[in-house]
């Protein structure tokens, strides 16, 4: 009988934050593979790590903790008024979900989304055959969900990871045309309600940033709950 292989961790090189000017981050990752992938993934979730193609991550930066994993407890979420507008809203929105193949017509909602919110970052330069890639490697079980309008009009798609206690968007990318839609608040809104009908406690929304323009919102989901010191808590307002 063959001795069970350690999981291997590496940790990267510092590089430029893409959230807080100024700083670097470094990360320690693992591959997800073998036929525990999935049971593997669940851990490292509980544990604060976010998936990107086949391997896992977490932010292990010198000096700064900004990063914190942030998850939602499905069955307690309380919307705000804002929120319940935008459910509102965004009612008449079709959601369907689709297997882990990459289209022409959600690169190009993609290509739009990242020229207009990220047009600095590394994604804005991802060409076709890169998003396939981020959206077709995955190891665990993955689904694309696409939000579309009555009219078939192709507006926001969650890429979402199914872990056993829960979702964990991976990531999310929308129609930045219409300033008076919020298409990022409701497909959070709709991932919460899925979780609800699976069964499933949490939703992972990934890494709050409190400081980020780009990462600050996930606070505004409550009751959220935060890891910390190896432990998740409930996010209280003078975390914030």
């Amino acid at each position: 009988m063959s001795a069970h292989r350690p999981q291997l961790f590496y940790t990267t090189e510092p590089s430029p934050c893409p959230y807080l000017p100024g700083r670097t981050e470094r990360k320690v990752m693992t591959e997800l593979t073998g036929s525990d992938a999935d049971l593997l993934h669940d851990r490292l979730s509980r544990a604060g790590f976010r998936r990107s193609h086949g391997i896992v991550y977490a932010p292990v930066c010198t000096g700064c903790q900004s990063c914190i994993p942030i998850r939602l407890p499905v069955s307690s979420f309380a919307p705000d008024r804002t929120m319940r507008r935008v459910g509102r809203n965004h009612a008449d929105l079709i959601v369907t979900e689709r297997p882990i193949v990459a289209t022409v017509e959600q690169y190009e909602l993609f290509r739009a989304y990242q020229e207009h919110r990220h047009g600095d970052g590394d994604m804005a330069l991802m060409g076709l055959d890169d998003y396939q890639s981020m959206i077709e490697t995955s190891p665990v079980e993955t689904s694309v969900f696409e939000f579309r309008t009555r009219e078939g009009r192709l507006v926001c798609v969650s890429l979402v990871d199914m872990l056993s206690d829960g979702l964990s968007a991976v990531y999310t990318f929308y129609c930045l045309d219409d300033p008076h839609r919020s298409f990022g608040t409701a497909s959070i809104l709709w991932l919460i309600s899925e979780a609800k009908r699976r069964g499933k406690p949490y939703l992972y929304l990934g890494y709050w940033v409190p400081d980020s323009v780009k990462m600050g919102y996930k606070s505004r989901f409550k009751p959220a709950e935060i890891l910390r010191g190896g432990q998740w808590h409930r996010l209280e307002s003078d975390n914030i």
